[in-house]
Parts: structure tokens; C-alpha cells; sequence
């Protein structure tokens, strides 16, 4: 079990579930759902699994996940046959339900292609199906199976496709669909189904007990002289990660703010005050000129991800150059940003998070990142167990490069500007009609496009604004709230008064999937 848990995980937990990833963007979220149900879960990408591993790690269970490929891609990402032979129970999920079939013999073709809401028709009894009160699931697949030899069929939907299906007599199931994804409004109790009442798996994962082992990891990897370099910006993951830093090593912290002009208004007083009222004093320092200065005129997102993370790191070696303790450099790195970062091997790069590929190869320092594995609300668990205040612990997520991703085409500081106070005014009026601390995030994003308008009776053309609310549990999947006419309607009126530059407004009501929450 290569990973960060490594040196306490074995003491504390015994036969967790192995989910297996196949490149699936949602191969984490799967983990996430089973460790939502406090079952522990190890993420193993599928190269490097094998029978011997398996016997060392000694699951109670085994979910293999989705991926982009068919079964019959000539480098498509497979597992032996034996795995389907060992007594270990096995819950495939799309690509993983398709290579069962396909290991077992069965046949599996290109067909029209299930996206999104999908309504299936359960036929079969069977404990996976114990309680199932919804008919509506995710898909998201381009093949289909059309055969499983020695199973039984669970469940169809409405293309007469296979959307499950049971090995007979082996614990091995299949699904079609996706029920990690909120989407999915039932899916979480085919989870519970199969870990408890098929699997037999116990509870073990509780992420408040996760605290102590963390801070006695830190102290162990850290050492008793080194000094620790932690970027912090007042959010929910970089607090958190400062706190059981300077929870495991004291004053051997060395907390770093750095102002690149990108934020949004107000931000650096709130968080500078925030971090002030938990005993975190950091060095500040404002590069507002620097950081713009090199993104100017860009027109490419990844690009300017790039420039940022290097310029960040260029300011932190310049900190590490003059205190030459400082052998370590921390950061609030999340499951997610792993996923879209494309770090797992097989997946897909979404985008690059400067804080995981956007530093640059010279930058030597060791990395800590203690929040590698947690997402979104785990990381809130850790905060509140070690007593930050709830004003950070509900703070939406703010991007790394901050508003340089909202601005869509070529950046310029007006356009930042427009995305500065057209945010503004988004969050104020959401936490004017109490909807702030509802949603995972509220922002606005401006592109180049532009609107003809009518303003002062004169004829104008100005920047069309985007407005972007979501509502998630970990920032994987995500869906747009139903905001009232009226809250919309402000939102509007005040964005169009206050901005001359802006003539029309927009609401954006695309889910993840298969949107993205930010733009770019």
C-alpha cells in the first residue's frame, strides 16, 4: 500500500476495500462513497495489481471502476482473469462491469450510447438491489454489454441494455451505471448493499480519529530541526493543512500569503483576519504587479496555470534561499486536484491546479502534502475537529490562479476587473436571501463575447457575464441550484448597473458532467 497512510494505516485498519482504477475520471469518487459509508478504501491503479498484492492486502472487497477505453481498445487497460477466481467479492462499474463480461467470455459492443439521467427496470431480486426506491441513474457509456456467460441479469434500461448483472454463484456483480455520482440519487445504497450485506466489510474509517495519527506523521516525516514553508490563502485546505502543521512542529512553520492580484475583493483583509483569530501570522507578500504583469495578453487557461504555479514557486525559493532550514514545502493538495491534474496514471488531464502541476521541475524542495487523499468534506472534518472556525470551514473554494481562470479568451485587467465585481455582487446578494452557505460555490466568469445593449438611450455593445452557483459534496460532480426569479433577477440588475462594461447576463445550469465547475 504505497501511499501517504503507509506507516499508521496498517495498525488501525484491517481488510479494507481495494477499488481498482482503470482511468475513470470518477475512480476517487468511487473510494470517496465508500469511505462516506466509514469503510476504508485504497485506490490502486490496475498495472500494478496482482494476486500476490491482493493477498497481502487482504480486502474485503474489490470495485473496479470506469475508464474511457472499450474492452477491445488494443492498449485497453485490463486485469487478469484471476482476479474473477479468488473468494473476494467484485462490484465492476461501467468499463469495470464491461471488462467482467468480456474476462468471462460474454460480448460486449458499440451501441448508441446512454448519457446522463437513465431510467432502468430492476427484474431480479438480489441483495445489491435491498431497498432500491429510485428508477433513475447516471450513465455515461458509448458500449454495452450484451452478453455475460453464468450470470443472471439484474436490471435493463429503457435501450433493453444490460445495466446489471450477478455472476451465479460467486459474489461478483456488474452495473452499467454510475452510482458513485450524486446523480444517481439511490446509488449510494448499492455501495451499502454490496460492502455490507454481500461483502461483509466493517466499519473502520472514521476521518475525526484521523487527526492525531496525521500530526504523528508529520512529526515523523518532518524530523525535529527542519522548518516547513506552507502557502496559505485563507481557504478551507491550506488552513487546514497550516493547522496540523503547526500542531505537529510549532513555531517550525513558516506560513507564506502571497497576493498575485488575482483574488477577489476583499479577500486578503477577510483572510489575513481569519487566519489571525487560529494563531496563523503569515509572511504577506504582495506581487500583484509580477504575477498580472506575465499574464497579460495570454489567451490559453492552461497557460496562464502554468505561469502562476511557476511564478509562485519562483516567490517561495526566493524564501527558502534565505533561510536555508527550510527543507520542506507544504500544501493543501485535495483529491481533486490529483484527479484533474491528471497525476493518476491513465486519467485524463482536466486541467492543471498549480499547486500540483504547476510547479516547476527545479523546484527541489521536499513536498508535504498531508490532505493528498481527502476530499473537499473530509477536509472539513479535519478543520472542525481541530477547532477552526466555521467561517473557513464553509468557505467556497476558491481556485489557486483565482480569477485568472474566470476571464475566458485573451486576459486583460479590465476584463479581470468586471469578473472582480461581478463576484462581488454575486455573493453578497446570495448571503443577502440566505443561499451562500447553501451552495459549494457562487462566482462570474466574462469572455470576449460581446452584447448590444442600451444604456442612457444611447446603443452600446458590452461583455456578456456568466454567472456560475453550484451545489456539490466534493467538487466531482457538481449540479446548478434552482435560484429564485428575484434572487436571479438582483444578481442581473445590479451586475448591469454597477458594471458599465456589461450588457447581458447569463446563468449557467450545465452539471459535472459534463461541464466542469470553472470554465477553463
Amino acid at each position: 500500500m504505497k501511499s501517504f497512510f503507509d506507516s499508521f494505516i496498517k495498525e488501525r485498519v484491517e481488510k479494507p476495500v481495494v477499488v481498482i482504477n482503470f482511468g475513470g475520471q470518477y475512480s476517487h469518487l468511487i473510494a470517496r462513497r465508500v469511505r462516506e459509508l466509514n469503510v476504508f478504501s485504497i485506490i490502486m491503479n490496475y498495472s500494478i495489481v496482482d494476486k500476490k498484492i491482493l493477498e497481502e492486502i487482504s480486502p474485503c472487497a474489490v470495485i473496479l471502476s470506469g475508464g474511457p477505453c472499450s474492452v477491445y481498445d488494443e492498449k485497453a487497460p485490463r486485469i487478469g482473469k484471476w482476479l474473477l477466481e479468488q473468494d473476494i467479492p467484485v462490484l465492476g462499474i461501467c468499463y469495470g462491469a464491461q471488462l467482467i463480461a468480456w474476462l468471462t467470455g460474454g460480448h460486449v459492443e458499440e451501441g448508441v450510447g446512454e448519457y446522463g439521467r437513465t431510467k432502468i427496470h430492476v427484474i431480479e431480486r438480489d441483495p445489491l438491489f435491498e431497498g432500491w426506491s429510485d428508477k433513475y441513474v447516471w450513465m455515461s457509456h458509448r458500449d454495452y454489454i450484451v452478453e455475460v456467460p453464468g450470470s443472471k441479469i439484474l436490471a435493463y434500461s429503457g435501450n433493453n441494455y444490460i445495466a446489471a448483472y450477478k455472476l451465479r454463484d460467486k459474489k461478483i456483480y456488474g452495473v452499467q451505471f454510475h452510482p458513485e455520482v450524486k446523480h444517481t440519487v439511490d446509488g449510494i445504497r448499492i455501495f451499502e448493499n454490496f460492502l455490507f450485506k454481500i461483502a461483509n466489510c466493517r466499519k473502520n474509517w472514521f476521518v475525526k480519529d484521523l487527526v492525531k495519527p496525521l500530526v504523528e506523521e508529520i512529526k515523523k516525516t518532518v524530523g525535529e530541526r527542519d522548518k516547513v514553508l506552507v502557502a496559505v490563502s485563507g481557504g478551507v485546505d491550506s488552513t487546514v493543512t497550516a493547522c496540523l502543521l503547526k500542531k505537529a512542529i510549532g513555531d517550525r512553520v513558516v506560513p507564506v500569503f502571497v497576493n498575485h492580484g488575482l483574488l477577489r475583493e476583499g479577500e486578503v483583509e477577510e483572510a489575513m483576519e481569519n487566519l489571525g483569530k487560529i494563531g496563523i501570522k503569515p509572511l504577506y507578500i504582495n506581487a500583484s504587479k509580477r504575477f498580472i504583469e506575465k499574464i497579460i495578453g495570454t489567451r490559453d487557461c492552461e497557460t496562464r496555470r502554468r505561469i502562476i504555479g511557476e511564478e509562485y514557486a519562483r516567490i517561495f525559493k526566493e524564501i527558502i534561499d534565505r533561510d536555508p532550514s527550510i527543507k520542506w514545502f507544504a500544501q493543501g493538495t485535495t483529491y481533486p486536484d490529483i484527479v484533474e491534474s491528471g497525476s493518476i496514471p491513465y486519467t485524463d488531464k482536466i486541467k492543471t491546479h498549480h499547486n500540483v502541476g504547476g510547479l516547476p521541475e527545479w523546484f527541489k524542495v521536499n513536498i508535504i502534502e498531508p490532505l493528498k487523499w481527502f476530499y473537499k468534506d473530509e477536509v472539513r472534518m479535519i478543520g472542525e475537529k481541530l477547532g477552526i472556525p466555521k467561517e473557513i470551514i464553509k468557505r467556497h473554494p476558491f481556485p489557486g490562479p483565482g480569477l485568472a481562470v474566470r476571464v475566458i479568451g485573451e486576459f486583460t485587467v479590465k476584463k479581470l476587473e468586471i469578473v472582480r465585481k461581478a463576484s462581488k455582487i454575486v455573493e453578497d446578494t446570495l448571503r443577502k436571501y440566505g443561499f451562500y452557505d447553501k451552495v459549494w460555490q457562487a462566482f462570474a466568469v466574462v469572455g470576449d463575447d460581446q452584447w448590444v445593449g442600451v444604456k442612457g438611450d444611447k446603443r452600446v455593445e458590452g461583455y456578456i457575464v456568466t454567472i456560475r452557483i453550484v451545489e456539490s459534496e466534493d467538487g466531482m460532480t457538481a449540479d446548478y441550484p434552482r435560484i429564485p426569479y428575484e434572487v436571479l433577477d438582483e444578481i442581473m440588475g445590479k451586475i448591469t448597473g454597477e458594471i458599465p462594461e456589461v450588457t447581458m447576463v447569463t446563468y449557467a445550469v450545465t452539471p459535472k458532467p459534463p461541464s466542469t465547475i470553472e470554465p477553463c
